[in-house]
């Protein structure tokens, strides 16, 4: 999953980043309003995480300019404004969710997670498909009982497959909301993670999860199911 960060304060940037990149999400940062807006119009993101006080445009204009320009993307509001009126104000601009400073590191996550969900309709955290089981409240997948092994990167776009069960996923779209512009777009990445899935899924059950329509993208689907080229 994408996570764009807007958040002025270095040392918060720093921890935030660290702390979702840690998590296995994709983070692209922006210092100030400005920036976060251009970078939230210009890329799809799962999860916003936006201050309200920002340099040059402040979050609440900021979100209010993405909703009047049809983003859906769900955001999470930051402030140090610990008011009915500034909650109800960002909620009533469009947050989908508000977060007090100073907060632990463990509800951020645990919110942009429930984010997440949400953005992908499932209320539900937990995902199976066939004899696989991914959690992603705790970050655990298995196969016929099994766990599997998985870095964090390789978790989150098995989750992201999951989540789009039986339809076609492009390589874009899977560079998008699962690599931040940290990758080399011309590098095969993608391929590589798709491929060290396919090994670990295949170690415990050989019947194949993940499908490839060549030139198109991947399918994730449980074995024997009816699977379409577009």
């Amino acid at each position: 999953m994408r996570i764009l960060v807007v958040e002025d304060s270095v040392r918060l940037q720093r921890i935030l980043v660290a702390a979702l990149r840690k998590s296995g999400y994709a983070v692209d940062v922006a210092g100030d309003g400005e920036e976060g807006q251009w970078l939230a119009e210009s890329h799809s993101y799962d999860v916003i995480v936006l201050d309200i006080m920002l340099p040059k445009r402040d979050g609440l204009a900021v979100l209010a300019a993405l909703r009047g320009q049809g983003c859906t993307t769900h955001v999470l509001m930051l402030t140090a404004r610990d008011t009915l009126a500034d909650r109800v104000e960002g909620l009533r601009t469009g947050a989908d969710d508000y977060l007090v400073k100073p907060f632990e590191l463990d509800e951020l996550l645990a919110r942009v997670e429930a984010l997440c969900r949400r953005a992908y309709g499932a209320k539900i955290p937990h995902l199976k498909v066939a004899d696989l089981e991914i959690d992603p409240v705790i970050s655990r997948a298995s196969r016929a009982g099994q766990a599997l092994d998985l870095t964090p990167r390789e978790f989150h776009l098995l989750e992201y497959l999951a989540r789009r069960r039986g339809q076609l996923v492009t390589r874009t779209e899977i560079e998008e909301h699962i690599y931040d512009e940290q990758v080399d777009p011309m590098s095969n990445v993608v391929d590589a993670t798709v491929c060290n899935l396919r090994k670990k899924l295949a170690a415990v059950n050989e019947a194949p999860l993940i499908h490839t329509r060549r030139g198109f993208g991947y399918v994730l689907e449980a074995p024997g199911a009816a699977i379409f080229a577009p």
